[in-house]
């Protein structure tokens, strides 16, 4: 939410669209609740912020889920539309192994929030464009992979994600956890 704020604050979007996987093309997630459930979390974080929306363009799509593939066809239904693809440091420098990577490049301006052990020059030089906008964030270490381990520990994760979400994970036993990981 923080990055989505800080991209649509320095870089002056019109809105952040929030595009939940539908089906990952590389990797499973451990405990993952499923592709409906991701896009229901989505909504519940960015239902009061009319900066922000959720779009289903993955989930309603048959086959893995590749950016290039949301890209076009974003395009297509608004070709006068600046896409802006926003990415942290880590996944912008491992952005040239992505499935058509020259043509995720020419769709969609890429927006770099920098991290920890990923500078500018570094990924600019990864990527091979100097076509890359980068972004301030403030570093703060909450991961999905740590939030997943804090509720199915049944820790609190409320204030680290927003109090629906927190609410909804709790509700639903999402990732082992129990109604009193808002608390």
């Amino acid at each position: 939410m923080i990055c989505a704020q800080e991209a649509h604050t320095q870089l002056g979007l019109d809105v952040v669209v929030f595009v939940p996987v539908g089906i990952a093309p590389h990797r499973e997630i451990e405990g993952d609740p499923g592709a409906e459930v991701r896009f229901t979390l989505c909504e519940h974080a960015t239902a009061h912020d009319a900066r922000f929306s959720v779009s289903r363009i993955e989930l309603d799509r048959a086959g893995p889920s590749y950016t290039v593939d949301t890209l076009r066809t974003l395009t297509e239904r608004s070709p006068a539309d600046e896409l802006f693809l926003i990415l942290g440091g880590d996944q912008a420098a491992a952005l040239r192994s992505w499935h058509a990577a020259d043509d995720v490049l020419s769709l969609a301006t890429i927006a770099v929030a920098e991290r920890p052990g990923h500078q500018r020059k570094a990924i600019a030089e990864a990527v091979g464009s100097d076509d890359l906008v980068f972004f301030e964030m403030p570093q703060i270490d909450i991961s999905s992979t740590m939030l997943r381990a804090r509720a199915a520990a049944r820790r609190p994760i409320r204030y680290l994600v927003p109090d629906r979400v927190a609410s909804y994970i709790g509700a639903q036993n999402l990732y082992g956890a129990s109604v009193g990981v808002g608390s």
